[in-house]
């Protein structure tokens, strides 16, 4: 009898697991396939992960900039030696302002770009800055152009600007020599291109330098601030009112420096110094209380670990913008530039 109640029971169970394996079986074809979307989402990811952030230098420099529609506008004056305008073009979507110096006599004339550096939006008026380089350049034969920069002058504001590691800037100038090189100037020689940069517009040249090398025959900074965002972001960002409140605004974008360490370093022209192909001519004064001489010469010294063509001047008793030294400066350069021309 116990016999036959196990053989009864074992019948059971088979039967029961034979159901249940092809209930099973026939269902699958109306189950979710959970392991799947899993699969492509991770391969998302990956891919994703792969791409650099956006802002950072290798992002930009994945970047064509197209910038064009160069506008000469109303002429700001007219003397013996050249002629300024005000101009605009387009960049990333916006019209920027900005001047232009076009020498009188024959050309065509090699162009230099004149990145300049933080005034208060507000307190800025169009082609204000380096109104010295810009009259000294021009008078020694050379085409010469300023981006206000979006934000400033008459160009259109960029909300996210105080936010973004001032890539917008970078784009800027970028987008206003694709502009001058389209708009087919016969004054203008787009073969011979040349940059000079000034404190924050210092910076802005440095990011060009590792961003788009080749573009400029060679680069000159007047006591540009320093290749480590990180520096200037505590410098700056964290502690001037200007700056009010945009210090959390870029965490909550970018994330903190502990919480995303790579994405600042991305954003930092020091870590890719070995991107520059072209001359770099270093100014820079004892005594700036803005730019602390310790940052140029520990940029010549990095520039020239990376093996990198560097000529650094330095100006005792000068501050900032080497107001005594100015035309020491400017001869300098315009000689630097003028042993670069093609």
């Amino acid at each position: 009898m116990t016999k036959k109640i196990t053989y009864s029971l074992l019948v059971c169970i088979i039967s029961l697991g034979a159901f249940f394996s092809a209930y099973c079986i026939l269902d699958r074809k109306d189950a979710p396939l959970s392991e799947q979307p899993t699969v492509i989402e991770n391969e998302t990811e990956k891919e994703a992960a792969k791409k650099p952030r956006p802002d950072s230098i290798p992002a930009m420099a994945e970047m064509d900039f197209e910038g064009d529609t160069l506008q000469l506008g109303r002429v700001l004056d007219d003397n013996g030696s050249y002629t300024r305008h005000f101009v605009t073009y387009r960049s990333e979507g916006l019209v920027i302002s900005g001047i232009m110096n076009i020498p009188k006599g024959q050309g065509p004339f090699p162009v230099v770009f004149l990145n300049h550096g933080y005034v208060a939006p507000e307190d800025y008026s169009n082609g204000q800055y380096f109104r010295r380089e810009q009259d000294f350049f021009a008078r020694n034969g050379y085409a010469v152009f300023q981006s206000d920069y979006r934000g400033y002058g008459s160009s259109d504001p960029d909300p996210d600007e105080d936010i973004r590691p001032r890539s917008g800037y970078v784009e800027d100038v970028l987008n206003a020599i694709s502009a001058v090189k389209k708009a087919g100037l016969p004054s203008v020689d787009t073969e011979n291109v040349f940059m000079l940069g000034h404190s924050m517009g210092g910076g802005v040249t440095l990011n060009i330098m590792v961003t788009k090398p080749e573009i400029a025959q060679a680069y000159a900074l007047l006591a540009p601030i320093n290749a480590d965002y990180r520096v200037n972001f505590e410098k700056w960002v964290k502690t001037d009112n200007d700056f009010d409140g945009i210090a959390e605004k870029f965490y909550a974008r970018y994330g903190t420096y502990e919480e995303a360490p790579e994405t600042w370093e991305s954003f930092s022209a020091k870590n890719y110094f070995d991107r520059i192909t072209s001359p770099v001519m270093l100014h820079q004064g004892t005594l700036d209380r803005d730019v602390p001489v310790e940052w140029s010469r520990g940029l010549m010294s990095d520039l020239e670990k990376a093996g990198k063509d560097i000529t650094y001047h330095e100006y005792p008793g000068e501050g900032h913008t080497l107001y005594a030294a100015q035309d020491m400066f400017m001869r300098r350069t315009l000689d630097f530039f003028n042993g670069n021309l093609k």
